[in-house]
């Protein structure tokens, strides 16, 4: 006979929830490029809802995503956390939340013990994760308004890693919606969302400036709108990308810093490590000024 956590938890429809309240990441995350999750009710509940699978000690539980309670702090199974979840389900056990080990969560039953049968997340953990939803609406809030309009456009990209269009492949997302130009190839688009959103810059018009990325390089060349090229890119410039030397600029994103050697960072929209250009999510690339034809773009401040 084997134990209940040699085996996937037994399931059952899923509770009825407002949403998904947002992705979460622990702390370490952050050296893979993704910002760590402000505290939240979501997290209590998700805590709730480990533990009653098995995975984690009852206790008073706080709302703080840790790196302890993502991956575990042992390799005793009630101590394992939300990484022995995905793992016993079969879900890549990075110990983040995503949409998967959400309704994961949503699904399985208790395993054994008194409460063996009934739903993890119960309803008082149904509770937190509404009341979550109707905090976050599905994404971690913006970081504070800091510094120039260049840094605060940087910053509300960098919040925003992690997020992919839905379903993929579909060039739909949450910035061309905003944009009124949906379903379009969107890391231009991406770059006004977070310039527009976050100050009054001269450069971009929600609908109208810019959702194509040729017609950044071009004004920018030309002095107009407030864009110029720069060969010393500061922080919530732009960065341009010719991927084939052919003169017509095929990505965009925003410049964040130096890493060494020509080498730089910056946060991209619609862009995976195996497809530079439609790529489907907001990251942070790494790239070198060298490996194409590159133009910096810097945006006046208002």
């Amino acid at each position: 006979m084997t134990e209940w956590w040699e085996h996937a938890y037994k399931g059952g429809p899923m509770v009825q929830v407002d949403g998904f309240p947002r992705p979460l990441y622990p702390p370490d995350a952050a050296s893979h490029g993704r910002t760590p999750s402000v505290d939240g009710p979501d997290v209590e509940a998700y805590k709730r809802t480990v533990s009653r699978l098995g995975r984690w000690p009852w206790q008073t539980f706080d709302q703080a995503f840790s790196n302890g309670f993502s991956h575990g702090t042992s390799g005793n199974v009630s101590q394992t956390g939300l990484a022995g979840v995905q793992r016993q389900q079969h879900i890549d056990a990075t110990g983040w939340v995503g949409t998967s080990t959400f309704n994961t969560l949503r699904s399985a039953r208790v395993p054994t013990g008194p409460h063996a049968g009934e739903m993890a997340m119960d309803a008082y953990s149904v509770n937190l994760i509404n009341e979550a939803f109707a905090r976050f609406g599905g994404h971690e809030p913006a970081p504070e308004p800091t510094g120039t309009l260049r840094q605060q456009a940087l910053n509300r990209a960098i919040g925003e890693i992690g997020n992919a269009e839905s379903p993929a492949g579909s060039n739909k997302q949450a910035y061309g919606a905003w944009y009124g130009m949906n379903g379009v190839p969107w890391c231009a688009i991406f770059c006004t969302w977070a310039f527009e959103l976050s100050g009054d810059s001269p450069a971009f018009v929600k609908g109208s400036r810019y959702s194509y990325v040729p017609y950044v390089v071009a004004d920018a060349r030309a002095g107009r709108y407030g864009l110029t090229t720069t060969d010393d890119p500061i922080p919530g410039d732009l960065v341009a990308y010719d991927w084939g030397y052919d003169g017509t600029y095929d990505h965009i994103g925003i410049f964040e810093q130096w890493s060494g050697g020509g080498s730089f960072q910056a946060v991209e929209g619609n862009t995976s490590t195996s497809n530079d250009s439609n790529g489907g999510q907001v990251m942070r690339r790494t790239r070198n000024r060298g490996s194409q034809a590159t133009v910096f773009v810097r945006v006046k401040e208002p």
